[in-house]
């Protein structure tokens, strides 16, 4: 994988892993559908992406130069 799209996965993911912080912090309702997701689903996302994006900012170490 070359390193601009490493960058770019990574900065896409710890986007998103804010986005899920914030709504951590300052609550407020999803509705898909008809149904609320809750904070659950929120903490997981935050936490799953910003193991992806650690993932993709260091994970590129061993890529041959």
């Amino acid at each position: 994988m070359s390193k601009l799209g490493s960058l770019l996965g990574g900065l896409i993911f710890l986007a998103i892993a804010a986005i899920a912080l914030y709504r951590l912090l300052f609550w407020f309702p999803i509705t898909i559908g008809g149904h609320e997701i809750g904070q659950t689903a929120s903490f997981l996302t935050c936490a799953a992406s910003a193991g992806l994006a650690l993932m993709f900012f260091f994970g590129n170490k061993s890529v041959a130069r």
